[in-house]
C-alpha cells in the first residue's frame, strides 16, 4: 500500500479539533506520512520518566510531545486565517493546496533567480 498523502506540511499553522488540547493553535514539527500523524508544538505534551543515557545524563523527567493523528488537526489559512479544508487547484502547471473557504493558494511557488 502507498504512503497516504498529507493535506498538511512541515512548517503549517493548524488548530487542534479533538481531545485534551481541543481549539489549540501550533506549528507543525514534524510530519509522518507513513503513519498518517503529525507533530505540533507545544501540543500533546507528556512527561517521560527516562533513566540516564548519553543523550540525558542527569536523566529524570522530560517534557516531549507526543505525535497526534492528522483526523485531529485542521490547517489554518494564512490569508483569512479560518480553519479550512484543503482544495487542490493547478497553478502555472503544478498542483498546489488552496483554501476552501476564501479559495486562496496556501502554497507559494518559490522563484528561482
Amino acid at each position: 500500500m502507498a504512503n497516504p498523502k498529507l493535506n498538511v506540511k512541515k512548517g503549517d499553522t493548524v488548530v487542534v479539533l479533538s481531545g485534551k488540547d481541543k481549539g489549540k493553535q501550533g506549528k507543525i514539527v514534524q510530519a509522518m506520512p507513513a503513519k498518517g500523524k503529525v507533530i505540533v508544538e507545544q501540543i500533546n505534551v507528556v512527561k517521560r520518566h527516562t533513566k540516564p543515557s548519553v543523550k540525558y545524563p542527569q536523566g529524570g523527567i522530560i517534557e516531549k510531545e507526543m505525535p497526534l493523528h492528522v483526523c485531529k488537526v485542521q490547517l489554518i489559512c494564512p490569508a483569512c486565517g479560518k480553519p479550512t479544508r484543503v482544495a487542490h487547484k493547478q497553478v502555472n502547471g503544478k498542483n498546489a493546496r488552496a483554501c476552501k473557504k476564501c479559495g486562496e493558494v496556501i502554497d507559494q511557488t518559490k522563484a528561482k533567480d
